[in-house]
């Protein structure tokens, strides 16, 4: 009868079926500021709107790198965030050792979507409150991957979480079509364009609150040879931005009231 009755834990189903505790961390994703994600056929960018918590803060940083050939972005808890990602850490570092290979991205996601859903079947455990994009490449090509706090993952051409983060989805459904054969360049100017059409009026994207991270795979006389995932800050970030166009708009960034959201 009261919703009260079934959100005092994550393995307490509702009548209608719901677990709240996850709907509650998923709202924790919305609150971070948007990152965006693009997968094309040689490589896959990650670009993030950075967040200072006062003017005497420094930006937070969304974008991890992970392992040679994989980084992520994050939206929500930034504490979360870390955790995950150290644990994506080790088990790279882990399949490495053992047999002397990049692990494939599909396996690495699988991992933290299990550890993630393990939350909501144990007692006295809450759901990770971060949304991950996880961006690398492995010996079938670039991809893109969307993690959610309910454990659920999913591979993606292109995709946007976070605060106002349905504005920058509608430029990339526009444009899906012309991702698969764009050009390195090419993929961070789509990115950038759609993380402007999330930010709000007053915002815009400057050197010091965007990020871009990039992976990618070239062919060179006859073989295929694997970019390393690198983050690009502040004034590296300035070529694309002075190429996407003088107008912007203002930006997503959820209010994230007493948390420490947004990464």
């Amino acid at each position: 009868m009261f919703r009260n009755n079934y959100d005092n834990d994550s393995v307490t189903f509702s009548p209608q079926g719901r677990i709240f505790q996850i709907e509650y961390a998923a709202e924790a994703v919305k609150q971070g500021s948007v990152v965006v994600g693009i997968a094309s056929k040689t490589h896959a960018v990650l670009c993030a709107v950075k967040r200072n918590a006062e003017e005497l803060s420094s930006y937070q940083k969304k974008l991890f790198s992970i392992d040679e050939h994989a980084g992520i972005a994050i939206a929500g808890l930034t504490s979360d965030a870390r955790v995950l990602s150290n644990f994506m850490k080790q088990q790279c570092l882990g399949h490495r050792l053992t047999y002397g290979r990049a692990m494939p991205i599909r396996s690495l996601v699988d991992m933290i979507g299990e550890k993630a859903q393990i939350n909501t079947q144990v007692y006295g455990k809450r759901p990770y409150g971060v949304g991950l994009l996880v961006a690398g490449v492995d010996e079938r090509g670039p991809h893109l991957f969307e993690f959610q706090p309910s454990g659920m993952t999913e591979e993606m051409v292109a995709f946007a979480i976070g605060a106002r983060s349905q504005m920058a989805r509608t430029y990339l459904e526009r444009n899906i079509d012309a991702f698969a054969d764009c050009s390195r360049e090419e993929l961070v100017r789509h990115g950038l364009r759609a993380l402007r059409e999330s930010l709000v009026q007053d915002k815009e994207l400057t050197v010091e609150n965007t990020s871009v991270g990039l992976v990618g795979v070239v062919e060179e006389e006859g073989k295929k040879t694997v970019q390393p995932f690198k983050l690009y800050d502040e004034v590296e970030v300035k070529q694309w931005l002075d190429t996407v166009g003088e107008s912007q708009g203002g930006s997503g960034e959820g209010e994230g009231e007493g948390m420490d959201v947004d990464s």
